[in-house]
């Protein structure tokens, strides 16, 4: 009985995990890499993508602009390691939202308190139980809110680690725009 028990138990646990595991593997598509075509841009399309505004200040024109910003796109994915037409989203690690122990931790403490508000009243079994119930539900609240805690940073750093990579990427572009006598901003 008790192993018919263990290996539903085990079955439930596990299987979750290694579907989604397995599930994460064979959906994950890789981004195909892109190039540009310099022939099919416009003269500002890559500063207009970076949200940058190029004036050509030495008077080149849009020709050599065009010719300057994907000699400089390149470049600045030389130096940054960045590309921000073919750049793959940070992912931030998968929610978390099994059981914390909080509610355990809860529960006994609750059934302390239980214990000694019942051995007052006389019942500290009732007590106890009463207690555990309340300590517990509160210590699974207060679990899942640190885990929503935790998820949310975790967004927050990868959405922080992506803006990071683009603005590698505008340092190193503008540099070399700047570098050609343009005035960028």
């Amino acid at each position: 009985m008790k192993t018919n028990y263990l290996s539903k138990a085990i079955s439930r646990l596990f299987m979750p995990v290694l579907l989604v595991g397995f599930s994460h593997s064979f959906f994950a598509q890789e981004k195909l890499p892109t190039t540009l075509d310099p022939s099919k841009m416009t003269y500002n399309q890559i500063s207009q993508s970076l949200k940058l505004f190029v004036y050509p200040s030495k008077g080149q024109s849009q020709e050599k602009q065009k010719a300057d910003e994907f000699e400089c796109y390149k470049w600045a994915v030389d130096q940054s390691g960045v590309d921000p037409m073919n750049m793959t989203k940070t992912q931030a690690p998968p929610p978390q939202e099994g059981p914390t122990g909080a509610g355990v931790g809860g529960a006994a403490k609750g059934a302390l308190v239980g214990t000694a508000i019942g051995s007052i009243s006389g019942d500290a079994g009732q007590g106890a139980a009463i207690g555990a119930i309340a300590g517990g539900v509160a210590g699974r609240r207060k679990g899942k809110q640190a885990q929503a805690q935790q998820n949310q940073q975790a967004q927050a750093t990868a959405t922080a680690t992506d803006q990071a990579k683009k603005d590698s990427f505008k340092k190193a572009f503008s540099v070399c725009i700047e570098g050609k006598g343009y005035t960028i901003k």
